[in-house]
Protein backbone atom coordinates (compact mmCIF):
# COMPACT_ATOMS: atom_id res chain seq x y z
CA UNK A 1 0.00 0.00 0.00
CA UNK A 2 2.74 2.17 -0.36
CA UNK A 3 1.62 4.35 -3.54
CA UNK A 4 -1.91 4.81 -1.69
CA UNK A 5 -1.42 8.26 -1.30
CA UNK A 6 -0.27 8.78 -4.72
CA UNK A 7 -3.45 7.14 -5.78
CA UNK A 8 -5.81 9.23 -3.43
CA UNK A 9 -4.28 12.05 -4.46
CA UNK A 10 -4.28 11.50 -8.08
CA UNK A 11 -8.35 10.49 -7.62
CA UNK A 12 -9.06 14.00 -5.72
CA UNK A 13 -7.14 15.97 -8.32
CA UNK A 14 -9.20 13.78 -11.28
CA UNK A 15 -12.88 14.33 -9.64
CA UNK A 16 -11.81 18.17 -8.95
CA UNK A 17 -10.70 18.92 -12.79
CA UNK A 18 -14.14 16.34 -13.42
CA UNK A 19 -16.20 19.27 -11.45
CA UNK A 20 -14.14 22.12 -12.59
CA UNK A 21 -15.74 21.37 -16.40
CA UNK A 22 -18.64 20.35 -15.28
CA UNK A 23 -19.00 24.11 -13.67
CA UNK A 24 -17.44 25.92 -16.65
CA UNK A 25 -19.06 24.24 -19.26
CA UNK A 26 -17.28 23.17 -22.44
CA UNK A 27 -17.83 24.52 -26.39
CA UNK A 28 -15.46 23.30 -28.87
CA UNK A 29 -15.25 25.59 -31.56
CA UNK A 30 -16.13 29.19 -29.42
CA UNK A 31 -14.06 32.29 -29.01
CA UNK A 32 -10.91 30.99 -29.68
CA UNK A 33 -11.20 27.82 -31.06
CA UNK A 34 -12.55 29.31 -33.98
CA UNK A 35 -9.09 29.26 -35.33
CA UNK A 36 -7.59 26.45 -33.03
CA UNK A 37 -10.33 23.31 -34.17
CA UNK A 38 -10.03 24.43 -37.92
CA UNK A 39 -6.16 24.39 -38.01
CA UNK A 40 -6.41 20.68 -36.66
CA UNK A 41 -8.90 19.40 -38.65
CA UNK A 42 -6.34 21.17 -41.40
CA UNK A 43 -3.75 19.20 -40.53
CA UNK A 44 -5.92 16.06 -40.46
CA UNK A 45 -7.21 16.78 -43.99
CA UNK A 46 -5.23 19.21 -46.00
CA UNK A 47 -7.94 19.98 -48.71
CA UNK A 48 -10.57 21.74 -46.27
CA UNK A 49 -10.08 25.43 -46.50
CA UNK A 50 -8.80 26.02 -50.07
CA UNK A 51 -9.84 29.72 -50.51
CA UNK A 52 -8.87 30.61 -46.64
CA UNK A 53 -6.75 28.59 -44.84
CA UNK A 54 -3.90 31.70 -44.14
CA UNK A 55 -6.35 33.01 -41.50
CA UNK A 56 -4.76 29.74 -39.26
CA UNK A 57 -1.95 28.43 -40.44
CA UNK A 58 0.59 31.17 -40.77
CA UNK A 59 -0.57 32.13 -37.13
CA UNK A 60 0.05 28.67 -35.80
CA UNK A 61 3.64 28.20 -37.72
CA UNK A 62 4.67 29.52 -33.92
CA UNK A 63 3.32 26.33 -32.10
CA UNK A 64 3.29 22.53 -32.04
CA UNK A 65 -0.02 22.60 -30.76
CA UNK A 66 -2.52 21.87 -33.60
CA UNK A 67 0.43 19.20 -34.75
CA UNK A 68 0.09 17.26 -31.46
CA UNK A 69 -3.41 17.10 -31.66
CA UNK A 70 -3.37 15.96 -34.85
CA UNK A 71 -0.87 13.68 -34.41
CA UNK A 72 -2.89 12.23 -31.36
CA UNK A 73 -5.94 11.97 -33.08
CA UNK A 74 -3.82 9.57 -35.72
CA UNK A 75 -2.34 7.12 -33.10
CA UNK A 76 -5.66 6.46 -30.91
CA UNK A 77 -7.78 6.58 -33.80
CA UNK A 78 -10.29 7.87 -32.24
CA UNK A 79 -12.72 10.17 -33.12
CA UNK A 80 -11.79 14.12 -33.13
CA UNK A 81 -14.11 15.09 -30.95
CA UNK A 82 -13.02 13.04 -28.12
CA UNK A 83 -9.62 13.57 -28.20
CA UNK A 84 -10.12 16.92 -28.00
CA UNK A 85 -12.46 16.58 -25.06
CA UNK A 86 -9.63 13.87 -23.39
CA UNK A 87 -6.93 16.29 -24.29
CA UNK A 88 -8.82 19.43 -22.48
CA UNK A 89 -9.33 17.46 -19.00
CA UNK A 90 -5.75 16.50 -19.05
CA UNK A 91 -4.86 19.72 -20.14
CA UNK A 92 -7.02 21.01 -16.59
CA UNK A 93 -5.77 17.71 -14.55
CA UNK A 94 -2.41 19.05 -15.12
CA UNK A 95 -2.79 22.41 -14.44
CA UNK A 96 -5.04 21.72 -11.34
CA UNK A 97 -1.89 19.49 -10.37
CA UNK A 98 0.52 21.79 -10.59
CA UNK A 99 -1.41 24.30 -8.48
CA UNK A 100 -1.25 21.70 -5.84
CA UNK A 101 2.32 21.00 -5.77
CA UNK A 102 2.61 24.80 -5.56
CA UNK A 103 0.26 24.84 -2.46
CA UNK A 104 2.18 21.87 -0.62
CA UNK A 105 5.25 24.42 -1.26
CA UNK A 106 3.61 26.94 0.85
CA UNK A 107 0.99 25.32 2.97
CA UNK A 108 1.68 22.36 5.43
CA UNK A 109 -2.17 21.74 6.38
CA UNK A 110 -3.99 19.08 3.65
CA UNK A 111 -6.70 21.03 3.67
CA UNK A 112 -5.00 23.97 2.69
CA UNK A 113 -3.87 22.60 0.03
CA UNK A 114 -6.87 21.17 -1.59
CA UNK A 115 -8.80 24.50 -0.51
CA UNK A 116 -5.85 26.10 -3.11
CA UNK A 117 -7.19 23.52 -5.86
CA UNK A 118 -10.28 23.92 -5.63
CA UNK A 119 -10.62 26.96 -5.83
CA UNK A 120 -8.75 27.01 -8.91
CA UNK A 121 -11.36 24.34 -9.88
CA UNK A 122 -14.39 26.41 -9.49
CA UNK A 123 -12.74 29.95 -10.84
CA UNK A 124 -11.69 28.40 -14.06
CA UNK A 125 -13.69 30.67 -15.97
CA UNK A 126 -12.95 34.00 -13.96
CA UNK A 127 -12.41 36.77 -16.28
CA UNK A 128 -8.89 38.18 -15.72
CA UNK A 129 -9.13 42.12 -15.37
CA UNK A 130 -9.03 44.10 -19.37
CA UNK A 131 -7.42 40.91 -21.19
CA UNK A 132 -9.78 39.36 -22.91
CA UNK A 133 -8.92 36.20 -20.60
CA UNK A 134 -10.83 33.49 -18.39
CA UNK A 135 -8.46 31.33 -16.31
CA UNK A 136 -8.95 28.75 -18.72
CA UNK A 137 -11.38 28.74 -21.85
CA UNK A 138 -14.38 26.55 -22.15
CA UNK A 139 -12.34 24.26 -24.78
CA UNK A 140 -8.89 22.98 -25.48
CA UNK A 141 -6.83 26.17 -25.52
CA UNK A 142 -3.29 25.75 -25.75
CA UNK A 143 -2.65 28.42 -22.82
CA UNK A 144 -3.80 26.03 -20.50
CA UNK A 145 -1.37 22.92 -21.56
CA UNK A 146 1.96 25.77 -21.45
CA UNK A 147 -0.02 27.39 -17.89
CA UNK A 148 0.48 23.42 -17.08
CA UNK A 149 3.96 23.60 -18.14
CA UNK A 150 4.64 26.83 -16.82
CA UNK A 151 3.33 25.46 -13.16
CA UNK A 152 5.62 22.60 -13.24
CA UNK A 153 8.34 24.93 -14.02
CA UNK A 154 7.73 27.26 -11.16
CA UNK A 155 7.43 23.86 -9.00
CA UNK A 156 10.94 23.24 -10.28
CA UNK A 157 12.29 26.34 -9.50
CA UNK A 158 11.03 26.42 -6.46
CA UNK A 159 12.99 22.97 -5.70
CA UNK A 160 15.88 24.95 -7.41
CA UNK A 161 15.77 22.27 -10.17
CA UNK A 162 16.95 24.78 -13.13
CA UNK A 163 17.71 22.53 -15.60
CA UNK A 164 14.34 20.91 -14.93
CA UNK A 165 12.75 24.35 -15.03
CA UNK A 166 14.13 25.52 -18.20
CA UNK A 167 12.99 22.36 -20.06
CA UNK A 168 9.91 22.66 -19.24
CA UNK A 169 9.86 26.40 -20.30
CA UNK A 170 10.86 25.20 -24.06
CA UNK A 171 7.76 22.89 -23.52
CA UNK A 172 5.60 25.83 -22.92
CA UNK A 173 7.08 27.79 -25.54
CA UNK A 174 6.58 25.91 -28.14
CA UNK A 175 3.05 24.95 -27.51
CA UNK A 176 2.47 28.83 -26.51
CA UNK A 177 5.10 31.50 -26.60
CA UNK A 178 3.15 34.69 -25.42
CA UNK A 179 2.42 32.90 -22.27
CA UNK A 180 6.00 30.88 -22.01
CA UNK A 181 7.60 34.21 -22.19
CA UNK A 182 5.46 35.26 -18.69
CA UNK A 183 6.22 32.07 -17.36
CA UNK A 184 9.95 32.84 -17.89
CA UNK A 185 10.05 36.52 -16.33
CA UNK A 186 8.37 34.55 -13.55
CA UNK A 187 10.49 32.02 -12.91
CA UNK A 188 13.41 34.72 -12.95
CA UNK A 189 12.20 36.17 -9.99
CA UNK A 190 11.70 33.27 -8.31
CA UNK A 191 15.09 32.23 -8.69
CA UNK A 192 16.72 35.47 -8.31
CA UNK A 193 19.04 35.58 -5.12
CA UNK A 194 19.57 38.33 -5.38
CA UNK A 195 20.35 39.61 -8.95
CA UNK A 196 18.12 41.98 -10.09
CA UNK A 197 19.53 43.36 -12.99
CA UNK A 198 20.58 40.50 -14.47
CA UNK A 199 16.81 39.23 -13.95
CA UNK A 200 15.20 42.37 -15.30
CA UNK A 201 17.30 41.93 -18.26
CA UNK A 202 16.05 38.48 -19.31
CA UNK A 203 12.58 39.29 -17.92
CA UNK A 204 12.37 42.30 -20.53
CA UNK A 205 14.12 39.99 -23.78
CA UNK A 206 12.03 37.45 -23.41
CA UNK A 207 8.86 38.74 -25.28
CA UNK A 208 10.75 40.55 -27.59
CA UNK A 209 12.92 37.81 -29.95
CA UNK A 210 10.16 37.97 -33.02
CA UNK A 211 10.71 39.50 -35.91
CA UNK A 212 7.71 41.43 -37.20
CA UNK A 213 6.51 42.89 -40.56
CA UNK A 214 5.45 46.72 -40.64
CA UNK A 215 1.64 47.59 -39.63
CA UNK A 216 -0.51 49.46 -42.24
CA UNK A 217 -4.24 51.49 -41.96
CA UNK A 218 -5.89 47.93 -42.58
CA UNK A 219 -3.85 46.58 -39.38
CA UNK A 220 -4.78 49.52 -37.60
CA UNK A 221 -8.53 48.74 -38.04
CA UNK A 222 -8.19 45.11 -37.01
CA UNK A 223 -6.10 46.62 -34.18
CA UNK A 224 -9.00 49.07 -33.03
CA UNK A 225 -11.39 45.78 -32.59
CA UNK A 226 -9.09 44.67 -29.86
CA UNK A 227 -9.94 46.77 -26.28
CA UNK A 228 -7.52 45.88 -24.27
CA UNK A 229 -4.54 47.02 -26.87
CA UNK A 230 -5.23 50.44 -25.68
CA UNK A 231 -4.94 51.07 -22.00
CA UNK A 232 -6.78 54.03 -22.60
CA UNK A 233 -9.87 51.68 -23.23
CA UNK A 234 -9.83 50.03 -19.88
CA UNK A 235 -12.48 50.61 -17.33
CA UNK A 236 -11.96 52.05 -13.95
CA UNK A 237 -13.12 48.09 -12.00
CA UNK A 238 -10.60 46.82 -14.50
CA UNK A 239 -7.45 48.70 -13.20
CA UNK A 240 -8.93 48.03 -10.04
CA UNK A 241 -7.90 44.65 -11.08
CA UNK A 242 -4.63 45.30 -11.93
CA UNK A 243 -3.97 46.95 -8.74
CA UNK A 244 -5.88 45.10 -5.90
CA UNK A 245 -3.44 41.76 -6.60
CA UNK A 246 -0.77 43.61 -5.18
CA UNK A 247 -2.37 44.69 -1.67
CA UNK A 248 -3.14 40.90 -1.07
CA UNK A 249 0.10 40.23 -2.25
CA UNK A 250 1.56 42.10 0.65
CA UNK A 251 -1.00 40.98 3.30
CA UNK A 252 -0.14 37.23 2.05
CA UNK A 253 3.44 37.94 2.40
CA UNK A 254 3.41 39.42 6.00
CA UNK A 255 0.98 36.52 7.12
CA UNK A 256 4.04 34.16 5.83
CA UNK A 257 6.81 36.15 7.65
CA UNK A 258 4.84 36.55 10.42
CA UNK A 259 4.67 32.65 10.41
CA UNK A 260 8.31 31.77 9.79
CA UNK A 261 8.98 34.43 12.49
CA UNK A 262 8.11 31.94 15.33
CA UNK A 263 4.09 31.36 14.73
CA UNK A 264 4.17 28.20 12.93
CA UNK A 265 6.46 26.30 15.45
CA UNK A 266 7.21 22.88 13.31
CA UNK A 267 9.94 23.00 11.28
CA UNK A 268 7.90 22.16 8.25
CA UNK A 269 5.34 24.76 8.91
CA UNK A 270 7.54 27.31 8.85
CA UNK A 271 9.95 26.29 5.41
CA UNK A 272 6.38 26.74 3.68
CA UNK A 273 5.45 29.40 5.71
CA UNK A 274 9.00 31.03 4.34
CA UNK A 275 7.58 29.59 0.78
CA UNK A 276 4.71 31.73 0.96
CA UNK A 277 6.25 34.83 2.06
CA UNK A 278 8.88 34.11 -0.60
CA UNK A 279 6.25 33.19 -3.34
CA UNK A 280 4.13 36.72 -2.87
CA UNK A 281 6.70 38.35 -2.67
CA UNK A 282 8.08 37.47 -6.05
CA UNK A 283 4.62 37.23 -7.47
CA UNK A 284 4.81 41.31 -6.52
CA UNK A 285 7.82 42.04 -8.15
CA UNK A 286 7.07 39.85 -11.40
CA UNK A 287 3.63 41.66 -11.29
CA UNK A 288 4.99 45.50 -10.99
CA UNK A 289 7.96 44.94 -13.29
CA UNK A 290 5.59 43.24 -16.46
CA UNK A 291 3.31 45.96 -15.54
CA UNK A 292 6.10 48.57 -16.55
CA UNK A 293 6.83 46.86 -19.18
CA UNK A 294 3.43 47.08 -20.89
CA UNK A 295 2.70 50.61 -20.27
CA UNK A 296 6.11 51.15 -22.07
CA UNK A 297 5.01 48.97 -24.88
CA UNK A 298 1.04 49.80 -25.09
CA UNK A 299 1.15 53.76 -24.43
CA UNK A 300 3.75 54.58 -27.17
CA UNK A 301 2.47 54.70 -30.89
CA UNK A 302 5.79 53.53 -32.50
CA UNK A 303 5.76 50.51 -30.56
CA UNK A 304 2.02 49.65 -31.99
CA UNK A 305 3.61 46.66 -33.60
CA UNK A 306 4.49 44.93 -30.45
CA UNK A 307 0.62 45.60 -29.08
CA UNK A 308 -0.05 41.84 -30.12
CA UNK A 309 2.67 40.40 -27.63
CA UNK A 310 -0.42 41.30 -25.76
CA UNK A 311 1.74 42.48 -22.08
CA UNK A 312 -0.93 42.83 -20.15
CA UNK A 313 -1.60 38.91 -20.31
CA UNK A 314 0.95 38.84 -17.95
CA UNK A 315 -2.12 39.16 -15.36
CA UNK A 316 -2.77 35.29 -16.52
CA UNK A 317 -0.14 33.55 -14.10
CA UNK A 318 -0.88 36.59 -11.45
CA UNK A 319 -4.67 35.81 -10.93
CA UNK A 320 -3.46 31.97 -10.95
CA UNK A 321 -1.22 31.81 -8.27
CA UNK A 322 -3.18 35.17 -6.50
CA UNK A 323 -6.15 31.87 -6.50
CA UNK A 324 -3.86 29.64 -5.25
CA UNK A 325 -2.23 31.33 -2.52
CA UNK A 326 -5.96 32.98 -1.57
CA UNK A 327 -7.18 29.44 -1.45
CA UNK A 328 -4.60 27.90 0.64
CA UNK A 329 -5.23 30.74 3.28
CA UNK A 330 -8.51 30.93 3.16
CA UNK A 331 -8.19 26.64 3.75
CA UNK A 332 -5.50 27.37 6.66
CA UNK A 333 -7.86 30.38 8.61
CA UNK A 334 -11.15 29.74 7.67
CA UNK A 335 -12.28 26.21 6.22
CA UNK A 336 -10.16 24.23 8.13
CA UNK A 337 -11.23 20.77 8.51
CA UNK A 338 -15.12 21.68 8.72
CA UNK A 339 -17.14 20.12 5.81
CA UNK A 340 -20.10 22.41 6.27
CA UNK A 341 -17.60 26.12 5.86
CA UNK A 342 -16.66 24.41 2.83
CA UNK A 343 -20.18 23.98 1.42
CA UNK A 344 -21.17 27.37 2.27
CA UNK A 345 -18.22 29.19 0.48
CA UNK A 346 -17.61 26.57 -2.93
CA UNK A 347 -21.39 25.74 -3.65
CA UNK A 348 -22.73 29.68 -4.07
CA UNK A 349 -19.30 30.72 -5.87
CA UNK A 350 -19.79 27.05 -8.04
CA UNK A 351 -23.03 28.05 -8.58
CA UNK A 352 -22.03 32.27 -9.18
CA UNK A 353 -19.91 30.26 -11.97
CA UNK A 354 -21.87 28.39 -13.09
CA UNK A 355 -24.88 30.76 -13.56
CA UNK A 356 -22.68 32.78 -15.69
CA UNK A 357 -21.63 30.36 -18.12
CA UNK A 358 -25.25 29.92 -18.84
CA UNK A 359 -25.68 33.37 -19.77
CA UNK A 360 -22.70 33.70 -21.77
CA UNK A 361 -23.90 30.75 -23.84
CA UNK A 362 -27.92 31.04 -23.37
CA UNK A 363 -28.20 29.37 -26.63
CA UNK A 364 -26.02 26.17 -26.46
CA UNK A 365 -25.90 23.00 -24.16
CA UNK A 366 -23.83 24.18 -21.18
CA UNK A 367 -21.60 20.71 -22.24
CA UNK A 368 -21.39 20.80 -25.65
CA UNK A 369 -20.21 16.45 -25.80
CA UNK A 370 -18.69 15.27 -28.79
CA UNK A 371 -21.02 13.71 -30.99
CA UNK A 372 -24.08 15.31 -29.38
CA UNK A 373 -26.82 16.67 -31.18
CA UNK A 374 -26.92 20.62 -30.77
CA UNK A 375 -29.64 22.91 -29.49
CA UNK A 376 -28.28 25.64 -30.78
CA UNK A 377 -29.69 26.10 -34.31
CA UNK A 378 -26.08 28.37 -35.56
CA UNK A 379 -24.35 25.28 -35.10
CA UNK A 380 -26.81 22.90 -36.33
CA UNK A 381 -26.72 24.76 -39.37
CA UNK A 382 -22.85 24.14 -39.33
CA UNK A 383 -23.09 20.60 -38.96
CA UNK A 384 -25.18 20.62 -42.24
CA UNK A 385 -23.14 22.39 -44.03
CA UNK A 386 -20.07 20.40 -43.43
CA UNK A 387 -22.27 16.60 -44.16
CA UNK A 388 -23.83 18.28 -47.24
CA UNK A 389 -21.61 20.79 -49.45
CA UNK A 390 -18.68 20.19 -51.48
CA UNK A 391 -15.07 20.72 -49.62
CA UNK A 392 -14.06 23.66 -51.99
CA UNK A 393 -17.26 25.81 -51.08
CA UNK A 394 -17.03 29.07 -50.18
CA UNK A 395 -18.99 30.48 -48.17
CA UNK A 396 -20.29 34.19 -46.12
CA UNK A 397 -22.21 34.75 -43.40
CA UNK A 398 -21.55 38.69 -43.02
CA UNK A 399 -18.87 39.45 -40.85
CA UNK A 400 -20.78 39.80 -37.83
CA UNK A 401 -22.11 36.64 -37.72
CA UNK A 402 -20.07 35.32 -34.64
CA UNK A 403 -22.23 38.20 -32.77
CA UNK A 404 -25.67 37.63 -33.97
CA UNK A 405 -28.40 36.78 -31.06
CA UNK A 406 -28.60 32.83 -30.88
CA UNK A 407 -25.04 31.86 -32.57
CA UNK A 408 -22.59 32.09 -29.04
CA UNK A 409 -19.42 32.74 -30.73
CA UNK A 410 -19.07 29.48 -32.78
CA UNK A 411 -16.43 29.70 -35.37
CA UNK A 412 -17.96 28.69 -38.79
CA UNK A 413 -14.41 26.80 -40.24
CA UNK A 414 -13.95 25.26 -37.04
CA UNK A 415 -17.39 23.63 -37.70
CA UNK A 416 -18.75 23.72 -40.89
CA UNK A 417 -15.34 22.96 -41.65
CA UNK A 418 -15.68 25.13 -45.04
CA UNK A 419 -13.66 28.12 -46.41
CA UNK A 420 -15.78 32.03 -45.64
CA UNK A 421 -14.67 35.31 -46.06
CA UNK A 422 -13.29 37.08 -43.31
CA UNK A 423 -14.99 38.09 -40.05
CA UNK A 424 -14.75 41.23 -37.73
CA UNK A 425 -14.56 39.09 -34.31
CA UNK A 426 -11.84 36.29 -34.50
CA UNK A 427 -10.26 37.19 -38.00
CA UNK A 428 -9.58 40.74 -37.17
CA UNK A 429 -7.26 39.38 -34.12
CA UNK A 430 -5.33 36.71 -36.51
CA UNK A 431 -4.91 39.63 -39.02
CA UNK A 432 -3.08 42.17 -35.86
CA UNK A 433 -0.49 38.99 -35.47
CA UNK A 434 -0.01 38.37 -39.31
CA UNK A 435 -0.04 41.84 -40.36
CA UNK A 436 0.24 40.89 -44.12
CA UNK A 437 -3.50 39.62 -43.77
CA UNK A 438 -4.66 42.91 -42.45
CA UNK A 439 -4.98 43.88 -46.38
CA UNK A 440 -7.53 41.21 -47.25
CA UNK A 441 -9.32 41.31 -43.91
CA UNK A 442 -10.38 45.06 -44.03
CA UNK A 443 -11.29 44.48 -47.74
CA UNK A 444 -13.31 40.85 -47.36
CA UNK A 445 -15.10 42.67 -44.10
CA UNK A 446 -15.68 45.97 -45.65
CA UNK A 447 -17.55 43.94 -48.92
CA UNK A 448 -19.94 43.08 -46.21
CA UNK A 449 -20.55 45.69 -44.73
CA UNK A 450 -24.66 46.05 -44.45
CA UNK A 451 -25.14 42.44 -44.57
CA UNK A 452 -28.36 42.74 -43.08
CA UNK A 453 -30.38 44.39 -46.13
CA UNK A 454 -28.07 42.37 -48.60
CA UNK A 455 -30.32 40.82 -51.93
CA UNK A 456 -29.36 38.48 -54.52
CA UNK A 457 -27.80 41.43 -56.46
CA UNK A 458 -25.42 41.68 -53.52
CA UNK A 459 -24.50 38.35 -53.34
CA UNK A 460 -23.86 38.11 -56.79
CA UNK A 461 -21.00 40.81 -56.06
CA UNK A 462 -19.26 38.62 -53.91
CA UNK A 463 -19.65 36.09 -56.06
CA UNK A 464 -17.75 37.80 -58.63
CA UNK A 465 -15.39 39.27 -56.51
CA UNK A 466 -14.21 36.31 -54.27
CA UNK A 467 -15.83 33.24 -56.03
CA UNK A 468 -18.22 32.84 -52.88
CA UNK A 469 -20.43 30.40 -54.06
CA UNK A 470 -22.71 30.00 -50.77
CA UNK A 471 -24.06 32.20 -48.26
CA UNK A 472 -26.14 31.87 -44.62
CA UNK A 473 -28.68 34.41 -44.23
CA UNK A 474 -30.82 34.86 -41.25
CA UNK A 475 -34.71 34.51 -42.25
CA UNK A 476 -36.77 35.50 -44.06
CA UNK A 477 -33.91 37.08 -46.21
CA UNK A 478 -34.36 36.72 -50.32
CA UNK A 479 -36.94 34.92 -51.28
CA UNK A 480 -35.54 34.43 -55.03
CA UNK A 481 -32.56 32.06 -54.04
CA UNK A 482 -32.17 28.70 -53.77
CA UNK A 483 -31.81 27.40 -50.20
CA UNK A 484 -31.69 23.88 -49.54
CA UNK A 485 -31.69 24.41 -45.87
CA UNK A 486 -33.71 26.30 -43.57
CA UNK A 487 -34.40 26.21 -39.31
CA UNK A 488 -35.69 28.48 -36.87
CA UNK A 489 -33.31 31.39 -37.90
CA UNK A 490 -31.43 31.27 -40.90
CA UNK A 491 -30.94 29.72 -44.17
CA UNK A 492 -28.24 28.68 -46.01
CA UNK A 493 -28.51 29.21 -49.75
CA UNK A 494 -26.52 28.46 -53.04
CA UNK A 495 -25.31 31.41 -55.57
CA UNK A 496 -26.28 30.02 -59.24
Amino acid sequence: MKNYPIIKNVSILALVAALGILIAGYHPGAEDDAVYLAAIKHDLNPSLFPHDSEFFTVQLQATIFDQLIAASVRLTHLPLGVVILAWDYLAIFLLLSGCWRISRRCFAETYAQWASVTLVAVLLTLPIAGSGLYLVDQNLHPRALATAAILAAIVATLDRKYGMTVGLLILAFVIHPIMASFGLSLCVFLAWRPAPARALLVSALAPLGWIFDSTSDAWRAAADTRNYYFLGRWQWYEWLGVFAPFVFLWWFRKIGKAEVEGRASPPVGSMRASSLAHLSTRLALYGVFQLLVAVAVMLPHSLERLWPLQPMRYLHLLYLLFAVLGGGLLGQKLLQKHGWRWLVLFVPLAGGMLYAQRRTYPASSHMEWPGAHSRNLWVQTFIWIRDNTPADSYFALGADYMRRPGEDFHGFRALAERSVLADAAKDSAVATQVPRLALRWRDEVEAQRGWENFGPADFQRLKTRYGVNWVVVERPGPSDMQCPYENGIVRVCMLE
